[in-house]
């Protein structure tokens, strides 16, 4: 009896769909200068989600303008001068929020982390980040690799 052979299907790897799930997050960004998302995730499951905006209740930028613009700050630079909170913070944020453990997890991020948001991710306990675009924060990057969590670029499937 002959088996049918089944067509190949163009299923993304694990890494790829959660590489697309954080670019579909970072959709409700509301940075007028950068859309970025972040996934948290264990044992392929999400924990949770972020994207760069302002807290909670308080008007946002794409309501009220940029002060980054308004005075003239490069991007990677004086990241305090700014009204939203990055997109890594809010996911790590909403995990502690409901109690949710991302020790030894991995971030999944449109950019790479600038170097406030790689000290949070160091002392969480992430021990892998998944990036899709870099960032102007070589500081980052050092402090990532000196805290051994690999960091890897892969571009997502409609970048």
């Amino acid at each position: 009896m002959k088996r049918k052979i089944k067509a190949k299907h163009n299923r993304p790897s694990w890494d790829e769909y959660f590489l697309e799930m954080a670019r579909l997050v970072s959709k409700r960004s509301t940075c007028l200068r950068r859309k970025v998302g972040a996934i948290l995730v264990k044992n392929k499951r999400i924990l949770a989600t972020g994207y760069n905006g302002a807290p909670s209740g308080l008007k946002h930028c794409i309501d009220i303008g940029c002060i980054r613009d308004k005075l003239k700050i490069p991007s990677g630079e004086r990241h305090e001068l700014c009204r939203a909170l990055h997109a890594e913070q809010n996911a790590l944020i909403q995990a502690a929020l409901y109690g949710v453990s991302v020790k030894a997890g991995t971030l999944y991020a449109t950019n790479q982390p600038c170097i406030i948001c790689a000290k949070m991710l160091i002392n969480a306990g992430i021990k892998e980040i998944v990036i899709n675009n870099g960032y102007p924060d070589k500081m980052a990057m050092d402090f990532l690799k000196e805290a051994k969590i690999k960091v890897r670029t892969l571009k997502a499937i409609n970048s």
